[in-house]
């Protein structure tokens, strides 16, 4: 079977005359070169160089077949260059998925960055609440709230712990009063809904506290639920992460530690060193690892709220 890299030899001797030559131009010894020529012509079962005491000359048969190697050379050079190309050139589409809640409001500034940043990358954001399979390529990025990711060939960083907890607007807590001790819920309406992924959640934390009956408005979007909570009407269980950098939100009671839920930024190890993928994976864990550590420090709980 012919070996692709003997012809590189073959040429090498055919350009320069000797073994010697062709072996300095390739950095290898004179006794490489010439043992990578005779396997080469014993594959091809011709001669293709007469050795004689001045060098090395090309046989008809040689002559014949330098143009043919040539032709090979000049396409692994192109795909050389190609490849070495698209690994410095960072454009092209990521696919990222991520809740709406986290979409309309922590990334979306830092998705403008990122274009900014990064003109060439195209982004198409999924927001449904499908938990996408990153190993089939149904998206290049997650950013997921679970308690621990699940799927093979998974990669990633735990950005931060997915707290909830009870926010209000400042206009609601200057009209109403901000409930600081759970006793203190009864008789301010809620909001609720948020769409599946934050439903499941916001419930299980409103059947646990009694507090189902209190839901004054249902939205069945987390815009719908964010806006109704900013306009006053009443009180929210939202993820901190996202409520806590929120100006005209103010936390009531501490968060709720269960289950440790994390919001984990994701790809696949098939993707990972994928030049668009790699930037798009570091800018975003870069900022939101930031919002996360900036979030734990500038939170002032209400005091007596345990």
């Amino acid at each position: 079977m012919l070996d692709w890299n003997d012809l590189r030899y073959f040429l090498a001797v055919a350009r320069t005359g000797s073994t010697l030559a062709a072996g300095r131009a390739l950095r290898v010894s004179q006794t490489t070169a010439a043992r990578r020529v005779a396997a080469l012509e014993q594959t091809v079962g011709l001669p293709l160089f007469e050795r004689r005491q001045t060098g090395y000359f090309l046989t008809p048969a040689g002559e014949a077949l330098v143009e043919r190697a040539e032709a090979v050379e000049a396409a692994a050079n192109a795909f050389t260059d190609s490849a070495g190309s698209q690994g410095r050139e960072v454009t092209g589409t990521v696919r990222l998925t991520a809740q709406e809640i986290h979409a309309v409001t922590v990334l979306a500034p830092i998705l403008r960055d990122l274009h900014e940043a990064n003109p060439a990358i195209r982004i198409e954001l999924d927001t449904s609440d499908a938990m996408l399979d990153l190993a089939a390529g149904a998206a290049d990025v997650a950013l997921r709230s679970v308690e621990r990711p699940e799927g093979g060939g998974l990669v990633g960083r735990r950005i931060t712990i997915d707290d909830w907890a009870i926010y209000c607007s400042r206009d609601y807590a200057a009209a109403h009063g901000r409930p600081r001790r759970r006793r203190e819920l009864a008789g301010h309406p809620f909001i609720g809904g948020g769409g599946a992924g934050v439903w499941k959640i916001y419930r299980a934390w409103l059947e646990e506290n009694g507090l189902v009956d209190a839901i004054a408005m249902h939205h069945d979007s987390p815009t719908g639920l964010l806006s109704a909570v900013r306009s006053g009407i009443g009180l929210a269980v939202l993820p901190c992460f996202v409520a806590d950098t929120d100006p005209d939100l103010v936390r009531c009671l501490p968060p709720t530690h269960g289950k440790e839920r994390g919001i984990w930024l994701l790809t696949h190890e098939r993707v990972r060193h994928t030049p668009r993928v790699r930037v798009v994976i570091d800018f975003l864990a870069e900022r939101l690892a930031g919002l996360a550590q900036a979030q734990q420090r500038g939170v002032i709980m209400p005091p007596g709220a345990e």
